[in-house]
């Protein structure tokens, strides 16, 4: 296998995985909060055939890949009834933003091995400054190619994108645009007439900032991003 092909891989396995999770925190915050809905149809889960969708799980990725850029994406909305719930906003919102949590919560667990590692040996802090260093991700595979028998490298690569796609969902999914998870808390404070016209956005506005908001996705992404990358060169 080559290493773009080994990249690639990478990619594809650490998106499903972090969609899986996200998925899963809903459905499990969902239930602790009083709806048993997405539990009963089995979305508690990390098996990502439970949580796939055509367009935000295939499609997108793969066009993605294609054009190698990060991939963005999403998984199949986890199904809530806010009736069940016993405190409506509050419960909406935890349910909400715990999906974006555990994103977050993922990549700092992988900047916590990738610092263990720039910490390992002089070869781990020179591959990780490497990776750290640089904006744009796919110029890593040429500069770390030829460190390709060190165990270190596919170790690094799959930790640094497994904090890379959770940072990039986590962002993602808190842009307050209907149906992402952001919006979900936006709308509890916006008076009924606004609620019920921003509500209707739904999946036009969604598709719009994916094709047309690549500068806006990247000035709130990327800061971020940045933020992470800090604490892995920092001595």
């Amino acid at each position: 296998m080559t290493l773009q092909n080994f990249d690639i891989l990478i990619k594809v396995i650490v998106f499903v995985f972090a969609i899986s999770v996200h998925e899963s925190a809903h459905a499990w915050m969902a239930n602790l909060r009083g709806d048993p809905t997405a539990r009963m149809l089995g979305r508690i889960t990390l098996n990502p055939l439970k949580h796939i969708d055509p367009v935000g799980t295939i499609v997108l990725p793969v066009i993605a890949l294609y054009y190698q850029v990060p991939i963005l994406g999403w998984a199949k909305p986890t199904p809530v009834d806010p009736r069940n719930f016993k405190n409506h906003v509050l419960d909406d919102i935890l349910t909400s933003v715990v999906g974006p949590v555990s994103n977050f919560v993922i990549a700092t667990g992988a900047l916590v091995v990738l610092v263990a590692i720039s910490h390992s040996s002089d070869l781990g802090r020179s591959m990780i400054d490497t990776i750290a260093n640089r904006s744009v991700y796919q110029d890593h595979l040429e500069i770390l190619a030829n460190q390709s028998n060190s165990f270190l490298m596919p170790a690094i690569l799959i930790t640094y994108e497994l904090m890379f796609i959770n940072i990039i969902l986590g962002v993602f999914n808190l842009i307050p645009v209907p149906p992402l998870d952001g919006s979900h808390v936006l709308r509890h404070f916006l008076p009924e007439a606004v609620r019920r016209a921003y509500d209707t956005m739904g999946w036009i506005a969604l598709l719009a900032l994916v094709y047309f908001g690549g500068n806006f996705l990247g000035r709130l992404i990327y800061p971020v991003v940045d933020l992470f990358n800090s604490v892995l060169t920092r001595n």
